[in-house]
Parts: structure tokens; C-alpha cells; sequence
């Protein structure tokens, strides 16, 4: 079992004045068998009883291997969950609830409803669903499905909604931009001043309503750290795509490739420099995997370079070797003109 808190106090009291974190891993291999009971303890002491923790039903709690963050920043709870086994709630749900949920699944398939006969609602991976509840909802999960949750405060988010629910693709920009944001904070938040907490959560606020709007102010300077992030988040899993670049990243992203460029520009780095570098990044990791060979030329290729000496007069301003050298370096005893074969898509 491992379990990581981050805690901060705030200035005021209550969820407006105080923020904090903790993240778990219950699926380590010889873990004390306790996954449920340690979530719950660190929910219940880090986030606090605003936001009560799920009623799992008995199987659930006596087997639940997940790898978890949770951070809560002000009235939002942010949570990201990849379940190893299959969650399913007690049933039926009671009490009341009057909050806002975001969902957003990655992979596997989380299902809601009311009561686990009726009312149901299934996401699949890429999926995403908003709606404002009364009352505590009735879900499970298939195994390892990776999730994405926030709870949003009523107060803001029912007006916009209504009745309403809304659900579609999470590959919209709006929720690019919002997951990007979310795991920022998730990486920061021992680090932010009270200041930055505030800008935080006026950004996550601002992206939440976004998603529900279907569009987002993309010459808002608050948002302009998201964006940059989702680019990055972007370009990363299109490292191999001959079509990445920062016009593809913009029309992925829904705006002008100057808004992109200018949100970019804070970090201090172009997104094209931050391209070349990351794909740099991935031949030189490629080069210490002790598994099957790619030759230089093939690794060049793969990661869209123009040529093999260009990769080669790149890699050596970078790294202050050649691919062939750094290998070398690396691995005595391989072939010195051949590196690691990877998926690196």
C-alpha cells in the first residue's frame, strides 16, 4: 500500500477555505489487502464531509485495487481513479446529493442509474457525461476502467444545466482543455500560493462551464496555461504522426494557431522546439530498452525526422553525442548502429 497526502489550510474555513490531497495505490504486489479502508480514511480526513465517499457494496470493499488521486480545491473535488478490479456502489443509493458530476472516462466503462435495474447511463472509453443529481447515484465499473470525476458546486452549474444532460466525445477541445488543467493541479497544488490556488480554481471553474456551453473564451489569459497543456498532452500521443505540428494542434484544439502560439509562448519554448525536443526525448529513451532493434535510420523515420542526418546532427546539439555513440555509452555490448525497437505511438 502506498499512499501519498499533500495538505494545505487555507485563510477561511470549511470547502472555500481549504484544499488538499492525497493520492493511493492499492494494486502493488503484496499490499496490505485494506485498498477500501485506507481510501476512506484518507478521503474522509484530507476532503472532508462535504463531499461523502461512495457506498461501496460489500465485494467492492473487501477487494478494491485502484490507483487513486483526489484533490480538493475549494467547493471541487477532483478525481482521478484507474480501477484494477470492478467497482459497484451499495444499492440502492439514498440520502440527497445536490451536486454537479463531471465524468470522463478513459478506458473500461463506468455505468450510473438510479437504481442498477433502471435509469441507466453507460460510458465507454473517449466518453464524457455532465448532469446535476439529487440524490447519491448507483454505478459499477468494468475492470480496469480509468476515470475522471469532479464534483462541481450546485450552486454554479445547475442553473446552466436544468434538466439537462449532457454527454458526448472526450476529444472535444472543451475537454482537452479541462482534463489538462485537472492534472496540473493534481501535480501542483503543494506547490500553489494562495494566489495561485485562487487562479486555479477560477480556470477549472471557468473550463467546467465551458464543457457545458460547448465552447470555451480562448483569448481569456486564465485559460491560456490549460491550453499550452493540452497541446503538450497533444503532441505527445502524436509523436510519431507525420501530421503533428502546431497548425494540426491548433484545428485539434479549436483555435487560431496564434492563440495557441501565444498561449505557448509563457512557457518559454515554441511548440515546434517543444515537439523536436520531446520526439529527442523519445529516441534517447529508446536507446537504453533492452528490448528488439531499430537501426538509426528506422528510429528517425518513425519519429518523422527529415532524414538520418538531421536526427543525428540534432540528437548530438542536445546530448553531446550521436544516437550510434550514445548507445553505445549506454549498452556496451550492443550493436553500436542499432537501438531499441519500441511501440513509441
Amino acid at each position: 500500500m502506498e499512499v501519498d497526502r499533500k495538505v494545505m489550510d487555507g485563510a477561511g474555513a470549511g470547502t472555500d477555505g481549504s484544499y488538499g490531497a492525497f493520492s493511493l495505490d492499492s494494486t502493488i504486489p503484496g499490499a496490505v489487502p485494506e485498498g477500501y479502508d485506507a481510501f476512506r480514511r484518507e478521503w474522509e480526513t484530507q476532503i472532508g464531509a462535504a463531499f461523502p465517499v461512495s457506498k461501496f457494496s460489500p465485494a467492492t470493499a473487501g477487494d478494491l485495487r485502484a490507483r487513486t488521486r483526489v484533490t480538493k480545491l475549494r467547493d471541487v473535488v477532483v478525481t482521478d481513479m484507474h480501477s484494477a478490479s470492478s467497482l459497484r456502489t451499495a444499492t440502492p443509493p439514498g440520502g440527497v446529493e445536490d451536486q454537479v458530476l463531471l465524468y470522463v472516462v478513459g478506458g473500461g466503462a463506468w455505468t450510473l442509474g438510479e437504481l442498477p435495474d433502471r435509469s441507466e447511463h453507460s460510458l465507454s472509453a473517449g466518453q464524457f457525461l455532465l448532469r446535476h443529481v439529487g440524490r447519491p447515484l448507483h454505478f459499477r465499473t468494468a475492470p480496469h476502467t480509468t476515470t475522471e470525476i469532479l464534483v462541481l458546486p450546485s450552486a454554479t452549474f445547475a442553473p446552466l444545466l436544468g434538466n439537462r444532460h449532457i454527454t458526448g466525445s472526450a476529444e472535444t477541445a472543451e475537454v482537452r482543455l479541462l482534463t489538462a488543467h485537472a492534472n496540473m493541479i493534481h501535480a501542483t497544488i503543494a506547490d500553489l500560493s494562495p494566489a495561485g490556488v485562487h487562479a486555479a480554481h477560477s480556470a477549472l471553474i471557468e473550463l467546467a462551464k465551458a464543457v457545458a456551453r460547448h465552447r470555451f473564451d480562448d483569448v481569456e489569459p486564465l485559460l491560456a496555461p490549460a491550453l499550452a497543456q493540452a497541446a503538450r498532452d497533444l503532441a505527445n500521443s502524436h509523436l510519431t504522426d507525420p501530421e503533428l505540428s502546431p497548425t494540426m494542434l491548433a484545428r485539434e484544439l479549436d483555435v487560431s494557431i496564434r492563440t495557441l502560439q501565444r498561449a505557448f509562448a509563457a512557457t518559454g519554448e515554441s511548440l515546434t522546439a517543444y515537439i523536436r525536443h520531446r520526439r529527442l526525448e523519445e529516441a534517447r529513451l529508446a536507446l537504453t530498452a533492452p528490448s528488439a532493434r531499430l537501426t538509426v535510420s528506422e528510429l528517425a523515420a518513425h519519429l518523422q525526422f527529415a532524414d538520418t542526418s538531421h536526427f543525428t546532427r540534432a540528437f548530438k546539439k542536445r546530448y553531446g553525442q550521436t544516437p550510434t555513440e550514445y548507445a553505445r555509452s549506454v549498452a556496451p555490448e550492443s550493436r553500436t548502429t542499432a537501438v531499441p525497437r519500441q511501440d513509441l505511438r
